[in-house]
C-alpha cells in the first residue's frame, strides 16, 4: 500500500501531522509510543501490514505527537504534557470530522488515551492499551517498574548512542539478530526525534502517573500485554485491570514490546473482536514447496577473527550472492536473520542447484555454509510459509556439516532422473518432527 497522504491539524500554534486511511464504519485512533514517524511506518512492511489490517475494518487515524516525526519540533523545555497531547488529539479528531473514536494507545501512548477516555467519554467509544502502564517508575504498589537509577542509566545510554540500534534487543528480542530490523530501528530513532528530544520525552514518560484516574474510566477497555515483555512488565497491565471498571485483560504469548512483531495475528484478532464483535478466522492457504535453509558455519568465530567492519562487508557480499542465485534459480526469499537465509522454490531440482551455487560462491568468499532442503505442504499465513514442512527443512539444515548440502529422502525421490547425485547421510530423529528421517548429501 502506498503511503497515505500527510495532513496537518493546527493545535494552538503547533502543526500536528496526521493520516486517515480506510473507510470502515468506526473511527480508530492509534497513538504510537515514545517517538514515531508517519512516513517511515509505511516503509516498514510489518508495520504497514499492521496498520492496513486495522484500516480494513475502520477509518484509521494516526498522528505524530508534537516534537516528534513530521509534526512541529518544539524545544526540549516545551515538550507536551498529557493535557497538551489531549488537545492535539482533539485537533486531529476535529480536522477529520470524527465525533467519536476508539483509542488504541501503544506503550506510553496508553496513559494519554486513558486520560482522554476518562475526560471525554462522549468522544471515546472504546479504549485499548497495548503494552502500557499507569506508572513506569518503581513505587510501593508497582515494585515491578524500574527504579529511577535504572532509568537514569538508560537515559545516558540513549543519549550516548541515539541513532544506533540502542534498546532494540529489549523491545524486539525476536528480531534483534536481524540486521535489516536493527538498521530500521536506528533510522526510526534518528527520524523520529533528536537525541535531546528523545531523552527528554523519555524523562517525561517516567513522571507520568495516572493511577488516580483509573477508576474514572467508564468506556469499554481492553488491556493487551505480551507476557514476556522486557520493557514494560506485564504486571503493569494486571494492575490497571484490577482498577479500571469492567476492563478486559488479555496476556499474549511472546517477549516483544513492539506489537507489529511476534504473533501479530493474535493481537490484531483481539483488537478487531473487541471493537467489532467479530474475530476473523485465520486464513491459511497451502502450497507444495521446497524449502531451503542456509547459514554460515562457524560465523561467530569468523566474525571475531575478521573484526566487525570486515565481517559486515563479508556478510553483505554473501547476502548479495544469495539474492543473485535465488533470482537465477527462481527462488523466493522468505526471511533472513543474521547470516541465515530461508527461501522457497516450486521445483526441488532448482532448489538443490541453487543451494550448491550458494555454497560454491560462499567458498569463493572464504566461508563455508551449511544447507538443508525438504519438500512438503506448507501453510501460507501473512505472506510467509509455516508448518511442519518448514520445521523439517530447518532441522535437516541443522544436521549439515560445513560445505554440505543435505536433503530429505522426499527431495531425493522427487529429483530422480535429474542427474543429481547423492550419498547416504544416515537416518536421524529430527527434533520436534515425528518419526525417523533418511537424509542424503548432495554430491556436486
Amino acid at each position: 500500500m502506498a503511503t497515505p497522504p500527510i495532513n496537518y491539524a493546527k493545535s494552538g500554534g503547533v502543526h500536528i501531522a496526521y493520516q486517515a486511511v480506510g473507510e470502515g464504519p468506526i473511527d480508530v485512533v492509534l497513538v504510537h509510543g515514545w517517538v514515531s514517524h508517519l512516513e517511515l511506518n509505511w516503509e516498514e512492511p510489518s508495520i504497514a501490514r499492521f496498520l492496513e489490517r486495522i484500516a480494513s475494518f475502520s477509518r484509521l487515524i494516526t498522528f505524530d505527537k508534537r516534537g516528534t516525526g513530521l509534526s512541529d519540533r518544539v524545544g526540549e523545555s516545551d515538550l507536551p504534557t498529557l493535557e497538551q497531547r489531549m488537545e492535539d488529539l482533539h485537533a486531529v479528531l476535529n480536522a477529520v470530522g470524527s465525533r467519536r473514536a476508539a483509542l488504541i494507545g501503544i506503550s506510553e501512548g496508553g496513559p494519554m488515551c486513558a486520560l482522554f477516555a476518562a475526560t471525554y467519554p462522549e468522544r471515546t467509544s472504546a479504549l485499548i492499551m497495548c503494552g502500557s502502564y499507569a506508572r513506569w517508575l518503581r513505587d510501593d504498589d508497582c515494585p515491578w517498574a524500574p527504579t529511577r537509577e535504572q532509568h537514569e542509566a538508560a537515559f545516558a545510554a540513549y543519549e550516548r548512542s541515539w541513532g544506533t540500534p540502542i534498546g532494540f534487543k529489549t523491545i524486539a528480542p525476536s528480531a534483534s539478530a536481524d540486521e535489516r530490523y536493527r538498521n530500521w530501528w536506528a533510522r526510526y530513532l534518528r527520524m523520529g526525534a533528536s537525541p535531546g528530544a528523545g531523552v527528554a520525552l523519555y524523562r517525561m514518560n517516567i513522571e507520568i502517573d495516572i493511577r488516580g484516574l483509573l477508576s474514572s474510566i467508564h468506556v469499554p477497555t481492553l488491556l493487551l500485554h505480551r507476557a514476556g515483555d522486557r520493557l514494560i512488565n506485564v504486571a503493569s497491565s494486571r494492575y490497571m485491570a484490577q482498577r479500571i471498571p469492567g476492563a478486559k485483560l488479555v496476556e499474549l504469548p511472546g517477549d516483544d514490546h513492539l506489537l507489529f512483531l511476534g504473533d501479530v495475528e493474535a493481537a490484531l484478532g483481539e483488537i478487531q473482536e473487541f471493537l467489532t464483535g467479530i474475530r476473523p478466522a485465520a486464513v491459511y492457504d497451502t502450497t507444495l514447496a521446497t524449502v531451503l535453509f542456509v547459514d554460515i558455519a562457524g560465523s561467530t568465530e569468523k566474525a571475531a577473527a575478521l573484526g566487525d567492519a570486515r565481517w559486515r562487508d563479508l556478510l553483505d557480499a554473501f547476502l548479495r550472492s544469495v539474492h543473485q542465485e535465488l533470482d537465477r534459480h527462481r527462488g523466493s526469499l522468505i526471511d533472513t536473520a543474521g547470516d541465515g537465509v530461508f527461501a522457497s522454490f516450486d521445483g526441488p531440482a532448482r532448489a538443490i542447484r541453487c543451494a550448491c551455487a550458494i555454497r560454491d560462491r560462499a567458498a569463493a568468499l572464504g566461508v563455508a555454509v551449511r544447507a538443508g532442503l525438504h519438500t512438503g505442504e506448507c501453510q501460507i499465513a501473512g505472506g510467509k510459509l509455516a508448518g511442519v514442512a518448514v520445521h523439517t527443512g530447518a532441522r535437516v539444515a541443522a544436521l549439515a556439516q560445513p560445505g554440505e548440502v543435505v536433503v530429505s529422502s522426499t527431495v531425493k525421490d522427487l529429483v530422480a532422473g535429474s542427474g543429481l547425485r547423492f550419498s547416504e547421510g544416515g537416518t536421524h530423529a529430527l527434533k520436534g518432527v515425528p518419526g525417523e528421517w533418511r537424509l542424503f548429501v548432495v554430491q556436486a
